[in-house]
């Protein structure tokens, strides 16, 4: 018989049961180190609550492990029950996609970096803006990699404008002494050539800018602004869709990957 939620990060969950043991076993699983969860964006309706954390624990899983948590809360209100998806994502725009994805509205998706940081140009905030809405879903993510303060994710890129160079890798890199961090991308033609690219750590930063980019005024109010600290007035609740198995959900533990 599944047992009454209690956590340390307020879920929205008083008075809901998990669905069965399996959604127990799973929210046990992925809120085990939710004292490294810092939260990023919270929305909350009666039905659904959505998050993004950062996961501090994600160090401990290796250079391959995404930092970024979505998690998706789905309540019956008439059973009084819940049930919930989760994601780990590597950039933030991912993730913001994927709880918009499920019913977050977008606004309410934009997030404060845990590192107070914001984005360096237009065409980093116009970049974050493309992974965000991801354009008749051309962006296929294929690998995360992250290094110290960079991070890179492959890409696999439909969009018929690609084809010489579908295989895209976004790089990140945070410059904590200006409080910025810039992202710019580049082609390839097979992942095999992308990745020997991706690890050999002499390669030039990709400073020459992609094809221009549309940044709507929100967008570009965004990246104006400057950033607080990493603290919501909201305490962070983890939303959900049916079951952690929703797009490959990913299990945030310390030491796994």
């Amino acid at each position: 018989m599944p047992e009454p939620v209690s956590r340390l990060l307020d879920y929205r969950l008083d008075g809901y049961l998990p669905a069965d043991d399996r959604v127990e076993d799973d929210f046990d699983f992925v809120t085990m180190t939710e004292e490294d969860f810092t939260p990023l964006a919270v929305h909350h309706t009666a039905r659904d609550s959505y998050f993004l954390f950062h996961n501090g624990a994600a160090v401990w899983g290796g250079p391959e492990t995404p930092p970024y948590v979505a998690l998706h809360i789905t309540r019956d209100l008439a059973e009084r029950t819940f049930r919930f998806g989760a994601n780990a994502h590597s950039p933030v725009p991912l993730g913001q996609r994927w709880l918009i994805e499920r019913g977050c509205p977008p606004r309410s998706a934009l997030v404060v970096r845990p590192d107070g940081t914001r984005p360096s140009d237009a065409v980093t905030a116009g970049l974050e803006g493309q992974l965000r809405t991801n354009p008749g879903g051309r962006y296929e993510v294929l690998r995360h990699v992250n290094h110290s303060w960079d991070n890179w994710t492959l890409t696999r890129d439909t969009h018929p404008d690609a084809a010489e160079g579908p295989y895209r890798v976004f790089f990140e890199r945070t410059d904590h002494h200006l409080d910025t961090y810039t992202i710019r991308e580049r082609g390839f033609s097979t992942a095999e050539t992308a990745m020997r690219w991706i690890a050999d750590t002499t390669f030039p930063f990709p400073t020459t800018a992609p094809a221009p980019v549309v940044v709507s005024r929100a967008e570009a109010a965004v990246a104006r602004s400057p950033r607080a600290p990493a603290r919501l007035a909201v305490p962070p609740n983890p939303v959900t869709a049916p079951h952690p198995t929703a797009t490959g959900a990913v299990r945030p533990g310390r030491g796994r990957s």
